[in-house]
């Protein structure tokens, strides 16, 4: 074997148990971490070292960060969830789930249309609906995911491979999830969505910590709107600002989401794309 050949492997090797040994750190540390990669996509490492990563449009999002444009820049995936259909949120699940063998947490439209096109084998797209509780990692693993309403619409369009024309396809319903991490910290990923009364049922319900909340205007809530669902209706200790700025119609801002907030106990977290927050 080539010395070259020989070097190559053993920086593999090395990255390898770099990898392992980070995340047997991480995990003994109890923290909860959360990457914002522009738009919608957040990637959360939990205490227990699983990597969820949510609405995933990468490699064409110009707001994502050049290094990871590369898919493989994430590390290994083990939970992929998908709010709804539009390529803004899940034009990159498919790739990320077939390279790391993750499952795609969907709605069920959306789901049945991957399975009958082709698009992922069944066992990377289970059926999920709102309402419904999963636990992706069994009962001992403590990650639960429960889909609930997001107000929003979700088609789905696929390119047909052999005409190479774009047609639309069922995509099921637009969802928000609430996601318990294993030391009970909890995560409310709102998807796109309006302003909805029942935000205040999901607030008092299940009390989140952090949420991902839209702001951008023109496909989802003005800053306005998004202040309002923080302040008065879900009332969570943190916000992550998300879906917006990515082109000139998501015109909402950070600071005016930030501003409408007025007197509030929630603490705004306005992170650049690839930036970090630890909780």
């Amino acid at each position: 074997m080539p010395i070259f050949s020989i070097r190559q492997l053993l920086q593999t090797v090395a990255l390898c148990a770099v990898a392992a040994l980070s995340q047997s750190a991480w995990a003994q540390s109890g923290a909860v971490q959360v990457q914002w990669l522009g738009q919608s996509a957040m990637k959360i490492t939990t205490p227990g070292g699983k990597v969820i990563v949510i609405d995933p449009w990468l490699i064409a999002n110009p707001k994502t960060p050049p290094e990871f444009k590369k898919l493989d820049a994430l590390g290994k995936v083990d939970l992929i969830l998908v709010s709804h259909a539009h390529a803004d949120h899940m034009a990159d699940a498919p790739a990320l789930a077939l390279m790391n063998k993750a499952p795609v947490y969907a709605p069920a439209g959306l789901a049945d249309s991957f399975t009958t096109l082709g698009v992922l084998p069944p066992e990377l797209a289970p059926r999920f609906n709102k309402g419904g509780v999963v636990l992706p990692f069994g009962a001992e693993g403590g990650i639960k995911i429960i889909a609930n309403h997001a107000e929003h619409s979700s088609e789905y369009r696929w390119k047909n491979p052999e005409t190479g024309k774009d047609e639309m396809r069922p995509g099921g319903e637009p969802m928000g999830f609430i996601i318990q991490l294993e030391n009970g910290f909890t995560i409310y990923h709102l998807g796109d969505t309006g302003l909805f009364g029942d935000m205040k049922l999901i607030g008092d319900l299940y009390k989140p910590d952090l949420i991902f909340i839209p702001i951008g205007s023109h496909f989802v809530m003005p800053p306005q709107d998004a202040a309002f669902a923080t302040r008065e209706l879900i009332k969570p200790k943190y916000a992550i600002p998300v879906h917006y700025g990515t082109n000139a119609l998501l015109r909402g801002t950070p600071k005016e989401y930030t501003d409408a907030m007025g007197q509030s106990n929630t603490k705004v977290l306005a992170l650049e794309p690839g930036g970090i927050a630890k909780f």
